[in-house]
C-alpha cells in the first residue's frame, strides 16, 4: 500500500554542523567556497597591509583562483558595508575593527540564502499522504533550530580571531 505513495522516493538527511555539510534526498549541499574565500581575503588584507599592494590579482594569486571571482566577492563585501575599495590603487579598507566583523556578517554578505532559509523544502508534498501532509510541521521547527545554531556559532567568531590565529601560525613558522 505504501508503495503507491513512495515509489522512487529517497529520503536521507545527514547534518554535520561542524563541517556545515547537509545532505538531503541523496544530494550534498554545502555553503559555497565564496564564504571561505571572503575570510581568506580579509586575512590577506590584514596580514599584508602596508607591505603589499592588495589587488584582486594579488588576492587571486594567494587564493589560487580567477581575479574576476575575487572582484565579485569584493563587490558583495563592499555592498554589505564591510569594506571600501579604491579602484586602481589596490586599496581595500575595512569599515569596522576586526573584532566588530563576525563570520556571520561575512556569511550574510556572501551567501544568498533564499528567504533567509538555509534549507530549501520540497515544494509540494502529497497532501493525501499521511507523511506528506505533516512533514512541514514535523521538520520546519527543527530545521530553523539547526540553522539558528549554525548562525549563532558563526556569530562567536570574528576577523580578530583570524588575525590572532594567523599571528600564532606565523610565529611557529619563524
Amino acid at each position: 500500500m505504501l508503495d503507491r505513495y513512495f515509489i522512487g522516493m529517497v529520503v536521507s538527511i545527514d547534518i554535520t554542523l561542524i563541517g556545515y555539510k547537509i545532505s538531503s534526498g541523496g544530494r550534498l549541499m554545502q555553503i559555497s567556497s565564496r564564504f571561505t574565500v571572503a575570510l581568506h581575503i580579509f586575512t590577506c588584507v590584514d596580514t599584508f597591509k602596508g607591505e603589499y599592494k592588495i589587488t584582486s590579482d594579488f588576492l587571486a594569486n594567494s587564493i589560487n583562483t580567477n581575479p574576476v571571482i575575487i572582484r565579485n566577492i569584493l563587490t558583495k563585501l563592499k555592498n554589505a558595508g564591510l569594506i571600501t575599495v579604491a579602484r586602481g590603487t589596490g586599496g581595500i579598507t575595512l569599515t569596522r575593527p576586526l573584532s566588530d566583523i563576525s563570520f556571520y556578517d561575512v556569511y550574510q554578505a556572501i551567501e544568498q540564502v533564499e528567504n533567509g532559509e538555509l534549507f530549501h523544502f520540497h515544494e509540494a508534498p502529497n497532501p493525501n499522504c499521511t507523511v506528506g501532509k505533516n512533514i512541514h510541521g514535523l521538520l520546519d521547527g527543527k530545521l530553523k533550530s539547526i540553522q539558528s545554531a549554525m548562525e549563532n556559532e558563526m556569530k562567536k567568531y570574528t576577523l580578530s580571531d583570524l588575525h590572532t590565529g594567523m599571528q600564532e601560525l606565523l610565529k611557529k613558522e619563524a
